[in-house]
């Protein structure tokens, strides 16, 4: 079966990807997942996005079907410079790498998005990937940035403090806002 067939296969209370040829299902993401995904598009938006403050230089998705070569991904969030996509086209799934990738780790996705997924983002020239994780115990970001076929780790920060993170550096980010309203 084709990877796109095989990742719309699932049932719609989960997301169906093909990574490296290989089909997973990750289940909807919980509350604090949710929240962290949100305010992060959010903080985003409102500084680059069409709106913002800065121009509109960026094109921001939440979980968009990603067809990149062999692999279907669907992302947490997503983010393409304008210079690369203008104008989001009018289709289902996009094939067009985006520039910056950020995936909200839970405990049911943890392995994959650090693993499997991250080598498929690499493969498709993703140039930023950041890695958030909001359990009450991490509550952390981490920053990575392509060189050559791999990622370079280039920041790990934890919680309460104010980031400029790559490849949005004027940004001030406070990361205790991505998960302040979760117990």
């Amino acid at each position: 079966m084709e990877p796109t067939a095989r990742a719309e296969a699932f049932p719609s209370s989960s997301e169906g990807e093909v990574v490296a040829g290989k089909s997973y299902v990750s289940p909807r993401p919980a509350a604090p997942q949710a929240l962290a995904k949100s305010v992060l598009a959010g903080e985003l938006m409102s500084a680059f996005g069409r709106t913002g403050r800065r121009s509109g230089d960026w094109i921001f998705l939440i979980e968009p079907r990603l067809h990149l070569g062999a692999d279907v991904l669907v992302p947490d969030l997503t983010g393409w410079r304008r210079e690369r996509m203008q104008k989001l086209p009018s289709v289902a799934a996009l094939t067009l790498a985006p520039e910056w990738v950020c995936e909200v780790l839970s405990p049911e996705t943890h392995n994959l998005d650090r693993g499997r997924k991250l080598a498929a983002y690499a493969r498709a020239g993703v140039r930023h990937v950041w890695l958030v994780d909001p359990a009450p115990h991490m509550r952390t970001l981490e920053v990575f940035r392509l060189q050559g076929p791999y990622y370079a780790y280039l920041a790990g920060y934890e919680d309460g403090r104010i980031v400029h993170a790559e490849p949005f550096e004027a940004l001030p980010l406070e990361l205790k806002v991505l998960w302040e309203d979760v117990e």
